[in-house]
């Protein structure tokens, strides 16, 4: 659900309150009253009859989404039934067959199975236990689902319903019971033996029985053993022969951190256990295949991989060098051709340096690389995912499998023959391939790019083999794109840089028309304002890089020489761009400060998303550096194109954001007079480990990048005038970041700064109260430290 929020704010330039002023009640009443909240349609997703689409969408103003539908011939969006959204949405999460004939789902905890041209429904089972992630195998004559720990076979033709596996806790019991025991308990059941008439005919009776038993178990299930490790990513081959499972063993010794919860429905302070700081042991992962023809199973193999050994760049910084060992990987997949045949897996290095397309021998669990992409920095980019998950990639025919990768510069897409391992580009050029997946009838791609402009995302097709793309998407700004299960139709949300999403349906052929299917239910306050459409341009930063931004100039009769930069969060994320932002309150924000006199600057910097992976991987090993220096690079292109005033320039952002304004704040003295710092990382060492590990490695393995990076060691230069604000239930960068902050500040004597709390909001504040005090704080910063007096 995305709602458009009206920050109250926005209305005191309208009202010409002073920032000093109180926010009018009307204005407050405006922020809590839903009318005022308009929505976008959003979870889009095609019915199986390739005819009806369905999204979240919440026009009458309620309290959450409801969901909706429209159609290609009527495209009236209605609200659907209640009693039908769960079927639906669970219909949307099923699996085809290879004909798109079929839809298995899982619905309320049961297995279904759906033919699509006639409609007609079959449920296969109707248990108390939960099942789920049905998928065709046995050359699609069996829907294969999971209960609890097991697979389950159900075949079309017989209705009868077969266990698969037999997943077990523990471990593998070592011979038989009567075998058990050291020597001399081993001599004590020898001799009982011996000596006693009954115990030899207990034996005699067991013994018997269980050789009666095994005539009808002619065919046992073989035990599979989790040896107190964690079940994950359970599969089967399309033939029903190859059965593939991971295993996780979680560290023994990894803390995870405690976020302190004061406003309660209790009265009492609450703990809630929050994640891991990086550089916490990880887990390890093993990955094995289950031949049910052969009744073996084997460890998938990764020892060998090419450059398994290979230590980072980074160590050579530091005099101690490791023994180069393996390294921990994580196998995704694998990814099986329709027929089964083949299968690639997509392996990561959990140092998250290496990334390895192979085909996988099921019989032999031995890999052969297809493809590998080794960054010194991160593998990562469009398409190509980070370590967990695996990225996008599949198969064209039985021996040709496609995939994205950065080797360019830029994700692109490429195709390797999985017999020779000719490998080949199907796009290239300096632009992201951003999304990508294989037409219904394997005839073409569909991608979407931002060839046209680094701020656009456009929808193409390109053949197979490669070739001339061929643009559907017409409209400047951003189109999402979900495709009819049949490849006939596209609906697709589209926004402008001023315009919210709404959604569309068009023919899916080059030249056909877009057809407007909703219509925002925004207040008449936010229609009549004339929100801007902010210009993306750009400057040159003092590496001669090309740094894209938004700009926003006020009318020269308003021009009051003042400029306020803003500083987008995530690091990777794109924010000067041409569609709707999800900073939209601060796009309202900047609006405001316009109308005021100010030059507002959002550019995207060093680390941001969209512009391939040099600029993905600028920060690497020092947040703070290349980042920060386009952030002054845009201060100096203000002062000396726009004429700005150089000693009236302000930052401000959120998280990421919020970093690098006190890293501005902290290490650039006279460049900004003021900087407001939103849920700030303050000290990299203590944010999480996905996300920190990938730019600056690890704190005892790489600390020359942690101590460089990280503003709490930089305090003591602190100029200008510095607000802080921060959630204390924030989950994501901790409350604990600011305390520390504050208390070092404190004991280096600094004055000019002040922090605002926010009890009861986490990382993303949901209170319109909390949204409305901190900008009206920001405001007052702005307004009190850079307009003259």
């Amino acid at each position: 659900m995305r709602k458009w929020v009206l920050p109250a704010i926005i209305f005191l330039s309208a009202n010409r309150i002073s920032a000093q002023q109180a926010v009018p009640l009307t204005v407050e009443k405006i922020m809590r009253d839903p009318k005022w909240i308009g929505t976008s349609p959003d979870n889009i997703f095609w019915a199986p009859d390739n005819q009806t689409v369905y999204f979240s969408w919440n026009p009458e103003k309620q309290l959450s989404d409801s969901l909706y539908y429209a159609g290609i011939k009527n495209h009236t969006p209605l609200k659907t039934a209640a009693a039908d959204r769960a079927l639906l949405s669970a219909r949307a999460a099923g699996t085809y067959n290879n004909d798109k004939t079929l839809l298995a789902y899982a619905h309320q905890g049961d297995i279904y199975l759906l033919e699509i041209k006639t409609g007609k429904t079959t449920r296969i089972t109707n248990t108390t236990a939960d099942e789920s992630n049905p998928v065709f195998s046995f050359g699609g004559k069996q829907v294969v689902f999971r209960q609890s720990r097991n697979l389950y076979g159900w075949d079309k033709t017989t209705g009868l319903i077969s266990q698969l596996t037999n997943f077990e806790n523990g471990s593998k019991p070592t011979g038989n019971s009567d075998e058990k025991g050291n020597a001399a308990e081993q001599y004590l059941k020898a001799q009982q033996l011996e000596l006693m008439q009954v115990i030899r005919d207990k034996k005699a009776k067991r013994d018997a029985a269980t050789a009666f038993d095994k005539t009808y178990d002619p065919k046992p299930l073989r035990s599979l053993y989790l040896q107190g490790k964690r079940l994950r990513d359970l599969q089967i081959s399309p033939d029903g022969r190859f059965i593939t499972y991971q295993l996780f063993t979680a560290p023994n010794d990894a803390s995870n951190t405690i976020v302190p919860e004061f406003v309660t429905a209790s009265g009492f302070t609450t703990d809630i256990a929050a994640r891991e700081k990086v550089g916490t042991p990880q887990g390890s992962y093993e990955s094995f295949i289950y031949d049910r023809q052969r009744d073996t199973v084997l460890p998938i193999k990764t020892n060998d991989l090419t450059g398994i050994k290979d230590q980072p760049d980074y160590v050579k910084d530091y005099t101690k060098k490791d023994t180069p060992k393996i390294r921990e990987v994580i196998v995704n997949g694998p990814y099986w051709s329709d027929q089964g045949s083949h299968a690639i897996a997509d392996i990561r290095s959990q140092d998250n340096k290496d990334r390895w397309i192979v085909l996988l021998d099921a019989v032999t669990g031995t890999v052969k690389t297809l493809n590998r992409q080794r960054d010194e920095a991160w593998v990562a980019g469009p398409g190509i995912g980070w370590t967990e998950g695996g990225g996008n990639l599949g198969w064209i025919d039985e021996n040709t499998c496609w995939f994205q990768s950065e080797a360019s510069g830029y994700s692109h897409l490429y195709t390797a023959n999985v017999n020779n391992g000719e490998v080949k580009a199907l796009t290239g050029g300096n632009y992201e391939v951003q999304e990508a997946q294989l037409s219904p009838d394997k005839k073409y791609f569909y991608i979407t790019t931002n060839e046209v402009h680094p701020g656009e995302k456009q929808f193409y097709r390109i053949g197979i083999a490669g070739g001339k793309t061929e643009r559907i998407t017409t409209m400047p700004g951003a189109n999402e794109v979900t495709v009819s299960p049949d490849g006939k139709w596209l609906a697709f949300r589209y926004s402008y840089t001023n315009k919210p999403w709404e959604l569309y349906l068009q023919p899916n052929t080059p030249g056909s028309k877009a057809v407007q299917v909703t219509q925002l239910a925004q207040s008449d306050e936010f229609k009549s304002y004339p929100w801007r459409d902010a210009q993306v341009i750009t400057f040159t930063a003092r590496d001669n890089q090309q740094v894209y931004a938004r700009l926003y100039t006020p009318d020269p009769a308003k021009n009051n020489g003042a400029a306020v930069i803003f500083v987008h969060g995530a690091g990777y994320l794109q924010n000067a761009h041409k569609w709707w932002s999800t900073y939209f309150r601060e796009y309202m924000f900047h609006n405001l400060l316009t109308d005021k006199g100010y030059t507002v600057l959002d550019m995207d910097y060093r680390g941001s998303a969209g512009y391939g992976r040099n600029w993905r991987t600028g920060i690497y090993r020092y947040m703070g550096g290349k980042d920060l220096d386009d952030e002054v690079d845009g201060a100096k292109y203000l002062a000396e194109k726009l004429q700005v005033d150089a000693n009236r320039i302000g930052i401000y952002g959120g998280s990421y954001g919020g970093f690098m304004t006190l890293m501005a704040m902290f290490t650039k003295p006279g460049t900004f007079a003021a900087g407001a710092a939103l849920r700030s990382v303050t000290d990299w060492a203590h944010y999480n480990h996905g996300y920190t590990s990938n730019i600056l490695n690890e704190p005892f393995t790489d600390s020359i990048a942690y101590r460089r990076s990280s503003p709490i060691y930089f305090a003591d230069g602190l100029k200008g005038k510095l607000l802080m604000c921060h959630g204390m239930v924030d989950t994501n960068v901790h409350f604990q970041d600011i305390v520390r902050l504050s208390q070092r500040l404190i004991e280096l004597g600094k004055n000019n700064w002040e922090l605002a709390v926010y009890p009861v909001e986490d990382h993303g504040f949901t209170t319109p109260s909390s949204w409305t005090d901190e900008y009206k704080r920001i405001l007052l910063l702005f307004e009190s430290t850079l307009l003259k007096r």
